[in-house]
């Protein structure tokens, strides 16, 4: 039986891609329930869309956020999702969130946590040049109530090369997020 996946985004969902061309292949035997935004524009809903998988635009706003992560939950109920992947969701989760989805709840952080932890997007890079740092990577951890403090599943590393910008250290880095997301799932058992 495949494990059913569900996805949270709020960006671009680039992460998602290796996962979606991994199963549209054949080589990753999960599926993708449901893609879930707080952003109607997100490119994860089109991503998602393109291969089929069915997508849904909730919006947080006049919600608090136990109120909007609860309509989460439900969604993700409904179409019966076991694992939940976190790609670029840009809202903190509430605790009772985090209670029902406890040790399947899986974010993508872009640095080797717990190195530049609480940072987002661009910034993590920008962290991570203006440290002068080696290497850095990407970070697949579980969620818990402390943000990107969560156990770790699976790190993967890149080198920091000189001429770095923030842009072409994250095209790296979201390469391997892809790699690590369809690693993590291919060994995942719910």
């Amino acid at each position: 039986m495949k494990l059913k996946v569900g996805v949270l985004g709020s960006t671009r969902g680039t992460a998602l891609q290796g996962v979606l061309e991994a199963v549209a292949e054949g080589a990753l035997d999960v599926e993708i329930v449901l893609v879930v935004s707080d952003k109607a524009q997100a490119g994860i809903l089109e991503r998602a869309a393109t291969y089929g998988v069915k997508t849904l635009h909730l919006d947080a706003k006049g919600l608090t956020r136990e109120e909007y992560d609860s309509r989460v939950t439900a969604a993700f109920e409904e179409a019966g999702a076991e694992l939940l992947l976190m790609i670029g969701y840009m809202r903190i989760t509430s605790d009772a969130f985090v209670d029902v989805w406890r040790g399947r709840l899986l974010n993508v952080h872009p640095s080797l946590l717990p190195a530049f932890g609480g940072l987002m997007n661009k910034s993590v890079h920008q962290a991570v040049l203006d440290a002068g740092v080696a290497e850095t990577g990407c970070t697949i951890h579980q969620v818990t109530e402390e943000v990107d403090a969560g156990p770790i599943v699976l790190q993967l590393r890149c080198a920091v090369l000189p001429g770095d910008t923030v842009e072409s250290l994250k095209d790296r880095v979201q390469a391997l997020e892809q790699e690590g997301f369809v690693e993590v799932l291919r060994g995942w058992s719910v």
